[in-house]
């Protein structure tokens, strides 16, 4: 359906991961001792404070230790940390199984992981399986919220909220697991609502967050400034859209970007991208087919820039959907254009509000 809108890192880590994740160890390292030889262990001094302005900083948080699950999530909540850790990994296994346990858990890459660990042994072995993991000894602690690569350049609303869109997310993923239909009858339950808008100037903050964040779900990978993104904005010949999606567990926030330039007779979209949290949504797909509409109704025809990663390729996949064909390539660059008559009609589990041309 479509509806117009109302009027009015360690040497080891990439340099470009972006640090999203902290995962802490808890003996020794969030409390001051041993769990299984102090049930009434306290906290380390100082640790609560770090872990709430990661929080606020928008950094998420996990746990992994080696420990009796039950007890140690009850210590945790009588401490007041446990609403704060997303898929805590509690048993007896090796730390870096659990470190890639969150990360699929979060729909993010390992190198995008922190761990903070008392054990030298851990922190080797998680070393040892993901060398572009960060390992912090616990006595860092203190120290942590100095360090540059715990303090994003940019702390946007969506940034503050992120725990809590991760924990709506797992609301949503216990009632697809619970809904005895298929997962296209389980979408149809969510009344997805996909708005479109032109980025406005209060946008470029989540915009420029969302180019340096997101690379799965992203069709060049170019990463824009504050002021590059206002320049396109005023721009005469582009359009910077931005996409947000809401269903009945509230919104899921700014979750993509549309930069188009817009010639004469020829629009290109330079840039694609969608939050990795949307991915089973099918709303990549909604939002190309609403660019090519604006294209139909401009008289003009829509191609595509698409710069080949190691990661990107079901963005590939999505245009190739949407009825792009490639035209031309020139080494990971490919320009794809537009087949009007091939794209697909956007699915009834989805409303779009979107844009005139």
């Amino acid at each position: 359906m479509t509806r117009e809108l109302p009027a009015g890192e360690a040497p080891a880590a990439s340099r470009e991961a972006v640090l999203k994740c902290v995962v802490w160890d808890l003996d020794r390292t969030v409390w001051n001792g041993v769990l299984l030889e102090n049930p009434q262990v306290g906290l380390r001094p100082g640790v609560a404070e770090v872990i709430e302005t990661l929080d606020r900083r928008g950094i998420l948080q996990s746990v992994a230790s080696r420990n009796e699950p039950a007890p140690a999530l009850a210590r945790l909540e009588a401490v007041g940390l446990r609403r704060l850790f997303l898929h805590p990994q509690i048993h007896w296994g090796a730390k870096s199984s659990s470190l890639e346990t969150i990360a699929s858990a979060l729909d993010i890459g390992i190198g995008s992981l922190a761990l903070v660990d008392d054990d030298p042994y851990e922190r080797d072995e998680v070393r040892h399986a993901f060398p572009a993991v960060r390992c912090y000894d616990a006595s860092e602690t203190d120290h942590l919220l100095a360090r540059p690569e715990f303090q994003p350049s940019l702390v946007t609303e969506e940034a503050r909220q992120r725990r809590r869109l991760y924990l709506r997310e797992q609301e949503r993923e216990r009632a697809e697991r619970e809904h005895a239909g298929t997962p296209r009858e389980f979408l149809a339950t969510l009344g997805l609502r996909l708005t479109v808008t032109e980025a406005a100037e209060g946008d470029l903050l989540r915009a420029h967050e969302l180019t340096v964040r997101t690379h799965q779900l992203n069709t060049t990978g170019v990463t824009y400034s504050q002021e590059e993104l206002e320049g396109f904005r005023r721009s005469e010949r582009h359009r910077l859209l931005m996409a947000e999606l809401d269903d009945r567990y509230g919104s899921y926030g700014k979750i993509g970007l549309a930069l188009l330039r817009c010639d004469d007779a020829v629009w290109t979209i330079q840039l694609l991208l969608l939050s990795c949290r949307v991915l089973s949504r099918g709303v990549g797909t909604v939002l190309i087919r609403h660019l090519v509409d604006l294209a139909a109704a401009a008289g003009v025809r829509l191609r595509a820039e698409f710069v080949e990663s190691d990661r990107n390729r079901i963005m590939y996949v999505t245009y190739r959907f949407a009825g792009f064909q490639e035209i031309a390539r020139e080494g990971s660059l490919a320009i794809l254009e537009s087949v009007p008559a091939k794209a697909p009609a956007i699915p009834d589990h989805v409303t779009l509000w979107g844009l005139r041309a």
